[in-house]
């Protein structure tokens, strides 16, 4: 049998998975016969390795790392502070509930372009806009994790007189290690595909600069050979980090139960 990793995952498994997915792709370009609607993927591995060797490949795609991973941040930690406050106290949750559902349900590019009216064609309004996005998806995470935490562990805090922050860092914090993996790995989904937007709209560099381009010169090769570059990195960050936090989270459940039993 195959060796899993820590979460379960055979990486034979993802491999072949892959593997077939990109066989269907060849079965699809084969039967298309046209490489300007599916071009084959030794095509577009063509394309990938020459902006690799060129260059431009590494450039845009830092750029949007670089905007992924700095909207992601002020998401997440905008998003869990006001999540916990909401799931701790409900009487402010009551108040603040409506604004939550109207931030989870605007489109995002309406805020996209919204905040590129209001702060110009720049960075800033870049990293606001998939920011405010994010946002609300989060604290509705984090706030279902505040409401669902264990009570036995919270009375076993008691029992041993821990402090407010003491209690917040080794008690409620990792129970809700669960919950922010969720909020991590849709957060990352979402988040990406919303910087490939703002850069289409109104950025000179990044991933969704370049597929603008493209678009504009019906080289779809190139579309796909940018759009599976950053796919590859997500699902680096996805198998590598996000999957590896979640066993770890899984593990101080299981030992908490353990305590508390």
């Amino acid at each position: 049998m195959a060796e899993t990793n820590k979460t379960g995952r055979s990486p034979i498994v993802i491999a072949v998975s892959l593997a077939a997915l990109g066989l269907a792709w060849w079965a699809g370009a084969r039967a298309l016969d046209d490489a300007s609607v599916l071009p084959a993927p030794a095509a577009v591995w063509a394309v990938i390795a020459g902006e690799a060797a060129s260059g431009a490949l590494w450039l845009h795609m830092g750029a949007t790392l670089a905007r992924v991973l700095a909207a992601f941040g002020f998401a997440m930690a905008i998003g869990t502070a006001l999540g916990l406050l909401l799931g701790l106290f409900p009487r402010l949750n009551r108040w603040a509930d409506p604004w939550v559902v109207v931030f989870l349900n605007l489109p995002a590019l309406v805020v996209i372009v919204l905040a590129y009216l209001w702060l110009g064609l720049n960075e800033v309004a870049a990293i606001v806009a998939v920011s405010v996005n994010k946002t609300a998806m989060v604290i509705v995470t984090v706030r279902e994790g505040v409401r669902a935490r264990d009570p036995a562990v919270a009375e076993m805090a008691q029992v041993y007189r821990m402090g407010r922050w003491a209690r917040l860092r080794h008690v409620l914090l990792p129970q809700l290690a669960p919950y922010l993996s969720t909020a991590v790995r849709n957060g990352l989904a979402v988040i990406w595909k919303i910087v490939l937007v703002v850069e289409f709209l109104g950025r000179s560099n990044g991933v969704g600069f370049q597929i603008h381009l493209y678009f504009q010169l019906f080289e779809t090769a190139y579309v796909l050979a940018y759009s599976l570059s950053f796919v590859a990195v997500m699902l680096l960050i996805e198998y590598l980090v996000v999957q590896s936090t979640e066993a770890r989270a899984s593990r101080w459940r299981r030992a908490a139960r353990s305590a508390v039993s």
